[in-house]
This record gives structure tokens, sequence and C-alpha cells, in this order.
């Protein structure tokens, strides 16, 4: 479906002249705009409109003028399956990541409430699309007290945490039923243990621009269309056709085939009704609702001071995608004056004759000719490792595998293996 934007300016449009007065004469400029497509996760053009909106909304409606910092929690590849599987434990995974970061920031100030606050962020991808579970935080640098003053904290020492963490997650996964104490004990023995705990430098509380920068990374999409090159079938010396990764180094890449692309995506796209972003302390929905009920909210100023009501603050379209393209989309292309919206188009018959008009209709989407379908494609020689059972599961040995990317948060091991 298309939303056409209108302006009265200086192009006459041929397709409306029937409905048009006789005795008078309309200018117009045409432009139409359509609608995103509204996917979170998958399609990184519409949700960076969401990223855009919600570092907007964080820095005005959660996080206070107050310092804080960004924390990166990381767990082994060998727990990384358990929460592929089972989704519902990246939940409980914030929940361990914060237990032990809110015990931590209360033992750095020497008040009684102290109380931290935190959004914490989930991805679950690395570099190349492998699965990867981690959490992004934005914690306050400090704890407030029950008067709403702010106390900030010592110089954080991230390597304290990771005992800590460790023993969560592994209790989380015990509980759980996904490993036992022969797992724990083993994992426990580690010289390496694979978790890993990060945290940034200090973010300023008059820093507004560098802590929305970070509210938007923290939820970004697992891909980047600059960063991907497809390669079709037509254009592969085998017919089969891929895609190639680039790394955020921008020295390496990787090449996948076209199904397996969109394999290792999906992974990454939550299930309906999922959160992926956790408000806790200071920062959580109740400590905030019961702020603003007694009207103790703004003792501490929030980072953005808007003029704007909240509804118009966030449905302003426009002024969004200024902000993330740098261009203004009322502004006409043709002859650059301001245009207007005067009515939304839905109808598909209306939106076909539209573009034919205007010669944009799209005349290549339709179905692939049946005679030239690729079967699933199979390799010759199925190496031994590989099982086939009735239900078509799949069993590969594990030194035939690759190993996952890890990110700048994963372990980095000080010996050659």
């Amino acid at each position: 479906m298309q939303l056409p934007l209108y302006s009265e300016q200086s192009t006459s449009f041929e397709a409306y002249k029937p409905r048009l007065n006789r005795k008078s004469v309309y200018f117009l400029c045409v432009h139409l705009l359509p609608f995103s497509c509204k996917c979170r996760h998958f399609c990184p053009s519409c949700h960076q409109r969401r990223v855009v909106e919600f570092g907007e909304w964080l820095c005005e409606e959660v996080l206070k003028q107050v310092g804080h910092r960004q924390w990166v929690f990381s767990i082994p590849k060998r727990l990384r399956i358990y929460f592929m599987y089972d989704r519902k434990l990246l939940a409980k995974l914030s929940k361990c990541a914060w237990n032990v970061l809110s015990m931590y920031l209360k033992q750095g100030t020497a008040c009684d409430s102290a109380a931290p606050g935190a959004v914490v962020a989930v991805q679950t991808f690395g570099d190349f699309l492998n699965f990867n579970p981690h959490l992004h935080i934005v914690a306050t640098d400090g704890c407030f007290d029950s008067d709403g003053n702010f106390i900030s904290g010592p110089e954080p020492e991230p390597k304290e945490l990771e005992d800590a963490f460790r023993w969560e997650v592994l209790t989380l996964l015990k509980d759980a039923g996904k490993i036992n104490d022969r797992v724990i004990e083993n994992m426990m023995s580690w010289y390496h243990s694979g978790f890993n705990v990060y945290c940034g430098n200090g973010i300023s509380p008059y820093d507004q621009e560098g802590l929305e920068k970070l509210a938007q990374y923290i939820i970004r999409a697992p891909i980047s269309q600059e960063r991907m090159t497809y390669v079709p079938a037509s254009e592969a010396s085998d017919g089969v056709a891929r895609v190639i990764y680039k790394a955020k180094d921008g020295r390496t890449t990787k090449t996948f085939l076209a199904l397996d692309w969109l394999v290792h995506l999906i992974t990454h796209i939550p299930n309906k009704g999922e959160q992926m972003v956790r408000y806790y302390g200071y920062y959580s929905n109740k400590a905030r609702g019961l702020r603003k009920k007694t009207d103790t909210d703004m003792l501490v100023p929030a980072l953005i001071d808007t003029e704007m009501s909240k509804k118009v603050f966030r449905k302003n379209w426009s002024r969004l995608i200024q902000k993330i393209y740098h261009a203004d989309p009322l502004v006409c292309p043709k002859c650059s004056g301001k245009m207007r919206i005067i009515s939304f188009i839905e109808e598909p018959d209306v939106i076909k004759d539209i573009l034919l008009h205007l010669d944009l209709w799209a005349v290549r989407n339709h179905d692939p000719p049946l005679g030239k379908v690729r079967k699933n494609y199979i390799p010759e020689n199925i190496p031994e490792q590989i099982q086939f059972t009735d239900e078509m599961h799949f069993y590969y040995d594990s030194g035939d595998c690759d190993r996952p990317y890890e990110d700048d948060y994963s372990q980095v091991t000080d010996y050659a293996e």
C-alpha cells in the first residue's frame, strides 16, 4: 500500500483531471511515499525509525540528568545454544546481570536506601549473524537515595563482577533443567571462564547526544545494508545466489548461500510479544509510575525537556525521517516547496492506477517461472558425520562445524588454540 503526499505547486497531474472543476485551474506536485513495513529487527531501514524514536523517548521519559555508563555482559559459547532454543531464558539472563550489577553499584555508596537504575537490552547477534546472546546495559554511574539525590560511585572494575555473573547464569540453567552439577563443576574449573563483563567510559550528565546515541546503539538492527552485497544466481558461476557480508572492521568478509543467510537472519527476530528491553531499579516502570503519582519524578530533571506533548513528540514522523536521513520528507523534490498531506490512499486498484500512470508499477513482481525453479541444493558427497533421520533432523560432528564469530565483548583467550 502507498501513501501519496500532495502539495499545491507547479506541475499538473493529468490523472485527476476528471475530478477537477472545469472552471478552475489546479497545479499540483505529486510525491509518493510508501508505508513502512513496521517489522522490527528484520528490515534495517524501517527499524531505524524505531531506533531513533527509542533513543529520544529514553532520554525524555526514563533517563535522568546524571552520569551513566555502558555495561556489556556476555556468556561462553557452550551455553549459547540453550538460549537459542529457549528464548524465554533471555529475560532471566537480563535479571541475572541486573542482580549482579545492582549489588555492585549499591556497595559503592554508603547509603542504605541506594537505588541504581538501568536499561537492559538483549542482543543475540554477532558480527556475522552467529547466535551470540549478550546484554547491553545503560546504567547510572551511582545510586539515588530516598530523597532523589544522586550519589556518584567509584571507578568500576568490571572483572570483579564476572565470577558472580557466572554463578548466577549457571544456577539459572540448572534450575531450568538445561545443565547439571557435573557441567557446573567442569565449567567452574576453566581457567578462562568465557564469561565477560565490559564497562565503558563514563558519560557526562550534560552529554545528551552521546547518551542518545548509546540508547540507539543498544537496540540496533542485526544487519547493515551497507555491509551486505547480494550476488544473484545469474551472476554466480554455479548458479546459486549468495550474500557477501563484511565485518565491522571492513577487512573481513564471509560468504553465505542466500537461503543460509535468511536462516541466520530469522534466528534473531523476536517472538511475538517478546520484550527485548527491560527497565530495573530507579528506572523500572513501577518506580517511575510511583514517582509520577506523587509528583516527585521531576526532582531530578530529564535529559530532554521538550515543549511538545508526548503524542506529538512520538508521532512526528517527518521530524524523525529528517533526523535519520538528513532530508525533510515534506519538501517537494521538484520545486522545493512545502508539501502537505491531503489524503491516505489504501485501495489497491487506485494505487495501481496511479503507479501505472507514473510508470512506477513493479512489473517484475511475479512468481518465478516453473521451469526455472531450483530444487533444494544438496551436495553430491554427503559427509559421514551428517545423519539424516525420517524427521529430517540434522546432526553434525562438532569438529566440522564453523566456530561462532566472537564480537568485541566475547572471550578473548591469551593462548593459541
